[in-house]
């Protein structure tokens, strides 16, 4: 005999922590652990109403003061790359794509660790070491791929990775969670292009959506998400299409914050599940 139980995680708040995209603000995160059988049906789930994943983790900003913060997805039908764009796919056009399962290695981490030399090496992850980084990768309850990007420096030489991307599946698309690339060929614009390719990935798995993290406006280092069209933001609870980035006004009114119990209240969960 079968009964059906609803899912109910438990809903957690951080303390408040320096904001690292927005100047004299503070950010605090609502959580849930993701784990058991029914992670990927959390996942999916939640992560259609702007949370996102760190390894058995989900989190969705719940700052105190601000809502700066938006999920961001891209529309895979309606892309259209700009010229721009166009020419970081031509620029890339050595690079041989390979999916694997989430496994960390070494050239993974030589790689991430030059990248954070370069691009962030005042930021939180820089002293990330080498167990910490397996534990990134490898640490996930759903469905996950690296996505590893290599090219041949010389004829007679062999392979060696340009980039990497730890990316989800999704019933309705793939997320970016982290991705990380060569210094040395900054010129070849890297980010955008893994970006790019993602959207390729999508719509040759028939799925709609490519999950990018947050957008802040005002935050300098999130305006590249800016630059691909068809692209959404979750606000308000509802995914609207992002047509005029300039426009949009973060409230930073603490009375205009829900509390923590009511926007725990308004999130929808999965179906009930079967048990025996």
């Amino acid at each position: 005999m079968r009964h059906s139980l609803p899912l109910a995680p438990q809903f957690y708040v951080t303390a408040p922590q320096p904001c690292p995209y927005l100047q004299d603000r503070f950010e605090r995160k609502l959580f849930t652990s993701l784990q058991g059988e029914h992670a990927a049906k959390l996942n999916d789930a939640l992560s259609k109403q702007g949370f996102r994943r760190s390894q058995n983790v989900l989190y969705r900003p719940s700052c105190a003061e601000c809502t700066a913060c938006y999920s961001a997805r891209i529309r895979v039908a309606d892309f259209k790359p700009s010229k721009s764009q166009r020419r970081v796919l031509k620029r890339n056009d050595f690079l041989s794509r390979n999916a694997t399962s989430p496994w960390a290695t070494d050239d993974q981490y030589s790689l991430f660790h030059r990248y954070l030399e370069h691009r962030h090496a005042d930021g939180g992850m820089a002293d990330m070491d080498v167990f910490e980084f397996a534990a990134m990768v490898e640490e996930t309850p759903i469905k996950s791929r690296v996505i590893e990007y290599s090219y041949h420096p010389e004829p007679d030489q062999p392979s060696a990775l340009a980039a990497v991307c730890l990316t989800d599946v999704f019933d309705d698309g793939v997320s970016m969670v982290y991705s990380f690339f060569e210094p040395d060929l900054t010129k070849n614009s890297l980010g955008t292009y893994i970006i790019l390719d993602h959207i390729e990935i999508a719509r040759g798995a028939g799925l709609p959506y490519v999950y990018l993290g947050y957008w802040v406006p005002g935050s300098p280092k999130m305006d590249y998400k800016t630059k691909f069209n068809a692209l959404e933001i979750y606000q308000n609870g509802e995914w609207v299409p992002l047509d005029h980035p300039d426009k949009i006004s973060p409230k930073t009114d603490p009375l205009s914050i829900e509390p923590i119990a009511e926007q725990v209240a308004q999130i929808s969960l999965p179906d009930t599940i079967s048990v025996k």
